[in-house]
C-alpha cells in the first residue's frame, strides 16, 4: 500500500496521509464475471457424511429429532413427520417437512405418514402467513440426486415464503444470498405462530 499527502488535518497539523489500494486487478483472480464471497464454513457441510440407503448414517434428518428442539431447529413434532428449519435457507423462514421414517420416495410413505406430511405443509403455510406474511410460496421436493436433492436418501418437502422482490441483485448479479434473520429467531417466531388447530 503507498500512501500521499492530503489536506491539513482539522486541528491544523501536518497533513494525514491518505491510503491508496492496490487495485483488484493486482490480485490472483480469474475474469468470469463473478466476484466471490468466501464461505468456508459451508466446507463442513460439502465434506460432511452423506447420508446412506440406511437410517442414521450421517443423515440429518433422522438426527433432528432424537435432540431438544432449539438443538435441532425443530419447529414442530407430529406423530409420524415432524417440520425442521433449513440450515442453508433460500429465504427466511424456509422449513422442511420431514417423516421420521428413512425413506426416499415421496411413494414410500404409508397412508398415515401421507395425510400427516400434508397437514405439516399446510400448517407451515399458516404460520408462516402468521409469522411474516409472505406474498407467496414455494413447495416442493426433489426426488433423487438427479433431480437436485441434497439429501436424496430421507425425503423432505421444501416449504419456502416468498416476497415481492426477493431476488435482488445480490442472488442475480453477485451470486449470493443475504439472509437477515438468525436461523434461531425465525424458528422461535415459527413455533409462536403454529397453528393450534
Amino acid at each position: 500500500m503507498t500512501t500521499q499527502g492530503s489536506g491539513p488535518t482539522p486541528t491544523g497539523g501536518s497533513p494525514a496521509p491518505e491510503p491508496t489500494l492496490e487495485p483488484a486487478t493486482a490480485f490472483a483472480h480469474v475474469e468470469d464475471g463473478f466476484e466471490r464471497l468466501w464461505t468456508p464454513h459451508r466446507m463442513a457441510y460439502i465434506l460432511g457424511d452423506r447420508p446412506t440407503a440406511e437410517a442414521g448414517h450421517g443423515c440429518p434428518f433422522c438426527a433432528a429429532p432424537g435432540k431438544t428442539d432449539a438443538e435441532g431447529l425443530i419447529v414442530h413434532r407430529g406423530e409420524h413427520c415432524y417440520v425442521v428449519m433449513n440450515l442453508f435457507p433460500y429465504n427466511p423462514g424456509h422449513v422442511l417437512v420431514c417423516p421420521y421414517r428413512h425413506v426416499s420416495l415421496y411413494v414410500d410413505l404409508t397412508d398415515d405418514e401421507t395425510a400427516e406430511f400434508t397437514a405439516l405443509t399446510k400448517q407451515a403455510v399458516r404460520a408462516l402467513q402468521a409469522a411474516s406474511e409472505p406474498h407467496g410460496y414455494n413447495l416442493g421436493m426433489n426426488q433423487g440426486a438427479v433431480a437436485g436433492a441434497g439429501v436424496a436418501a430421507h425425503l423432505h418437502q421444501h416449504v419456502v415464503p416468498r416476497w415481492s422482490g426477493d431476488s435482488n441483485f445480490l442472488p442475480i448479479v453477485g451470486q449470493t444470498k443475504a439472509l437477515p434473520v438468525l436461523l434461531e429467531d425465525t424458528r422461535a417466531r415459527l413455533v409462536d405462530a403454529w397453528p393450534t388447530d
